[in-house]
């Protein structure tokens, strides 16, 4: 595939819009013109990439309409790239555009706009969140796989707890060891640490001592 073959259908698709329209004009592949309108200015590639995105964002100091256009994505894991590819477009004010090369249509995904991310109450809570839970600093910035959660370091003093003092009540648990979450924790027994000995009460079962162990 080469990139002179998503010019076509994007160039009939601008002048069916009225656009008088020409190619690799200055640094930009495609220039579209009409009337008084800023230029469109559209920047073709085979597939996404960090040098795209650099000419697009050069481009924008040309014009605020300002593409990108690839073919059209084939199989779900592509389209879940090139849905992530669009949303990182958005967030840089550059529009997306895909061309089927099978039937010579284009398709616009968005256009070039301002884009003001919308913040996540919820989402920022849970991360100030499990940052105030979180004791000390236990990982390493870019770790990709298991990782020491607020949740786990509260789990191992609520274990530390009961294995010094016996079964316990959760509350003299939350107290004692600085569990705020402790009866749930120990009820949920997500690690398989805890045993239950009766209402609220709660040990270290065979797993617990294994791991207080190792």
């Amino acid at each position: 595939m080469k990139e002179t073959e998503l010019y076509g259908p994007v160039k009939a698709w601008l002048e069916g819009q009225g656009f008088v329209v020409k190619a690799e004009v200055g640094a930009a592949d495609v220039v579209a013109c009409r009337a008084d309108e800023d230029p469109v200015i559209v920047e073709l590639k085979t597939g996404f990439s960090l040098t795209l995105l650099q000419q697009a964002v050069a481009r924008q100091r040309l014009s605020d309409w300002v593409y990108v256009a690839v073919p059209r994505w084939k199989g779900k894991s592509a389209w879940r790239s090139f849905k992530a590819n669009v949303g990182l477009c958005k967030r840089l004010g550059i529009g997306v555009i895909s061309v089927n090369l099978v039937d010579q249509t284009v398709h616009v995904h968005a256009d070039p706009a301002e884009f003001r991310p919308r913040k996540s109450k919820p989402r920022k809570g849970a991360l100030l969140k499990e940052f105030s839970r979180r004791v000390g600093d236990p990982n390493l910035g870019g770790t990709n796989g298991k990782i020491v959660t607020g949740y786990q370091q509260e789990a191992e003093r609520c274990l530390s707890f009961v294995i010094e003092h016996g079964a316990s009540r959760g509350a003299d648990v939350a107290k004692g060891a600085g569990a705020p979450s402790a009866t749930a924790i120990m009820r949920d027994n997500h690690y398989g640490w805890f045993n239950k000995v009766e209402r609220g009460v709660y040990a270290a079962s065979p797993e617990g001592l294994a791991r207080n162990q190792s």
